[in-house]
């Protein structure tokens, strides 16, 4: 199974930024369409932003405009750039292929906005 491993989250302030970045062993990282997912206290687990092989991104909703998903493929790395965060932002981050029904799943990272 693919081993993603997420880092970067901490406290942060309202307004504040933080950018994630997620690493993979996995040489066949480029040909995965990737995501960005979270879970909130007592929330089922739900996609944030995702980009395909091309770069082409699509965000939820309540992100959009203040988060930015990107990838460097040679670095088998993907990020989330995090700006203007709101306390409702405060979730475990993951990052994973974009595909229904994944089991497997790296212990990401906490992102705690509060003042």
């Amino acid at each position: 199974q693919v081993q993603f491993v997420e880092s970067g989250g901490g406290l942060v302030q309202p307004g504040g930024s933080l950018r994630l970045s997620c690493v993979t062993s996995d040489s066949l990282f480029r040909f995965y369409e990737m995501a960005w997912y979270r879970q909130a206290p007592g929330k089922q687990r739900e996609v944030v932003a995702s980009i395909t092989t091309g770069g082409s991104t699509n965000y939820l909703a309540f992100v959009k405009g203040r988060f930015t998903i990107s990838r460097d493929n040679a670095k088998k790395m993907m990020y989330l750039q995090m700006n203007n965060l709101k306390p409702e932002d405060t979730a475990v981050y993951y990052c994973n292929q974009n595909l229904a029904g994944i089991t497997s799943w790296g212990k990401g990272t906490l992102v705690t906005v509060s003042s």
